[in-house]
């Protein structure tokens, strides 16, 4: 069944491996990009016990809050505000050490 999930043992790598065909199993056949994200975002968050896992989806000029597991999170961020305002603006990932250290990081749990 497409929903189980199998959480492997071992290194991020390894994990990564077996998570990867588990979400296209998992969004194969399901069209609708919110259910897919949810999912998506659970499936990461317990393979790899992250404290947040989540989308923010782009309108107009913002980020707007999508799906996601953890705690409740900022619901918009302007381009350029922030790690993940920042990423979007730079058009690239960031690899940040600690949020908190971040130049305008923004508090949202």
């Amino acid at each position: 069944m497409a929903e189980d999930l199998f959480i492997a043992e071992g290194t991020k790598l390894d994990k990564y491996e077996i998570l990867l065909p588990q979400l296209k199993s998992l969004c194969e056949n399901e069209p609708n990009s919110i259910a897919n994200l949810a999912n998506i975002a659970a499936a990461i968050k317990e393979t790899f016990q992250y404290f947040w896992v989540g989308f923010y989806l782009i309108e107009k000029e913002e980020l707007v809050l999508g799906p996601f597991q953890g705690p409740v999170a900022c619901t918009r961020i302007q381009k350029g505000k922030g790690v993940c305002g920042t990423a979007w603006a730079q058009k690239k990932a960031l690899l940040v050490p600690n949020v908190d250290e971040f130049p305008g990081h923004i508090a949202c749990s």
